[in-house]
């Protein structure tokens, strides 16, 4: 809840996310497949509203509700979104608060890993459940081997891209730890 981390929150995932700004992209492309000119899209973990802004500035006629448990994104989501806000409710909570739907379609970026298995599990089927049928739910998020080896490895290459995207090194390895501390990252 601290303002200025949820500010910097929209600047650090293009810096700290290996191709955050085409997986958005992708995703977008996949929705467009199957979702209507006209769709209702849900998005778990709206967080700070750059995804929903993606797809908002490339279907104008499609709506959003999203759903993030930090209490300040909300405000940053629609902050992000300016004029296009208006397409956009955004609520704070986890899915339990997302309206029922049905939806044409919904996204799970970068948020799973945040959540430990049971919540995870509850989380897709409660998002399932509020899908019309065959819409589609793209989801992404952080895995990899969890071998005290590869572990290490793998964090290391997350903080060098930090650093080689601008992140000052001592941020860059207080992300690595964070996140070998505190995520529960699954293979």
């Amino acid at each position: 809840s601290d303002a200025k981390a949820v500010a910097r929150y929209v600047e650090g995932p293009p810096r700290m996310v290996p191709g955050y700004v085409s997986l958005q992209q992708m995703v977008r492309i996949l929705l467009e497949e199957r979702a209507p000119e006209d769709a209702r899209i849900l998005i778990v973990g709206a967080g700070g509203g750059l995804e929903t802004k993606v797809f908002a500035e490339a279907q104008p006629a499609w709506h959003f509700d999203g759903v993030d448990p930090s209490a300040a994104t909300p405000d940053l989501a629609r902050d992000t979104l300016g004029p296009l806000a208006s397409r956009a409710s955004l609520h704070h909570g986890l899915i339990d608060i997302a309206p029922d739907g049905p939806f044409d379609g919904a996204t799970c970026i970068l948020t799973l890993h945040f959540l430990d298995r049971q919540e995870r599990l509850r989380t897709m089927k409660e998002t399932h459940k509020r899908l019309k049928p065959g819409a589609p739910f793209v989801v992404a998020h952080f895995s990899f081997p969890q071998d005290d080896a590869s572990r290490d490895l793998w964090l290391s290459r997350y903080a060098a891209f930090a650093t080689a995207s601008g992140i000052e090194p001592t941020q860059a390895q207080k992300a690595r730890t964070g996140i070998r501390e505190s995520l529960p990252i699954l293979s």
